[in-house]
């Protein structure tokens, strides 16, 4: 049995992403912080599918991911895939960030993954086995007007899965990024019809991305077929950024 941790479980993207690992030979540990109705509606919906476990963390906190990532290992011996979801945006001229902005960006889209990663690694290590997913933004790559420091957020995250995924390749681990574009869901809810269409025009494939997008590459990644890719930044878009 593969246990999978998913962070953000709770959120767009990493409830898509829940869904597609819900087989019978995985078990789901699903990471949230706030939306526990949510939680408890997705694990009502898959518990005939997969075994099923979640865990409120605030991924700010070192000590508490610590305490999480034992408390995982002592009842389940090991975690197979790390898929790193959680994280917020932030729309703001750089001229009104303060820093509590910049804190609450970097902590929960930088720190959450640095520290995360460096727990459940380790035990990785002593597997000799590991894939870990970190989900970007194609902003992280290209830069988003008015999203400065979320932009500056997931280029460290791209920065950070290149390097680990030299320093961990050794131990046969994965490490690879994937920069979603716009993905309908709760985060991109701010924008209006007009924008939305704005942005669809601009996009080869004309449509929106969904959560099944990202969840589907995930699904790749974490298969035998991508056991040599490893250090990629994979943008799904729909070539928008082309």
């Amino acid at each position: 049995m593969k246990n999978i941790l998913i962070t953000g479980a709770s959120g767009d993207i990493g409830s898509d992403i829940a869904r597609k690992f819900a087989q019978n030979d995985n078990r789901l540990i699903l990471v949230y912080n706030n939306s526990k109705k949510t939680i408890d509606n997705l694990l009502d919906e898959l518990m005939d599918k997969c075994e099923l476990v979640s865990y409120k963390c605030d991924l700010s906190d070192e000590e508490l991911i610590n305490a999480m990532i034992d408390d995982i290992i002592k009842k389940y011996k090991h975690i197979d895939y790390l898929i790193n979801v959680a994280g917020v945006s932030l729309i703001k001229q750089i001229q009104d960030v303060s820093i509590d902005d910049y804190n609450y960006i970097f902590d929960n889209n930088v720190k959450s993954i640095i520290f995360l990663t460096k727990h459940v690694s380790k035990y990785m290590i002593k597997e000799h086995f590991g894939k870990i997913i970190n989900i970007s933004s194609i902003w992280g790559k290209v830069g988003a007007s008015m999203e400065s420091i979320y932009s500056a957020s997931k280029g460290a995250i791209n920065s950070f899965t290149l390097a680990l995924a030299k320093e961990l390749g050794y131990s046969n681990i994965t490490v690879n990024a994937i920069c979603p574009g716009l993905i309908e869901g709760k985060m991109n809810s701010f924008l209006s019809e007009n924008e939305k269409q704005t942005l669809i025009d601009n996009t080869p494939i004309s449509r929106i991305g969904t959560g099944l997008d990202v969840a589907n590459l995930c699904e790749f990644l974490c298969s035998e077929k991508a056991n040599f890719i490893t250090g990629q930044i994979i943008t799904v878009d729909g070539g928008f950024t082309l």
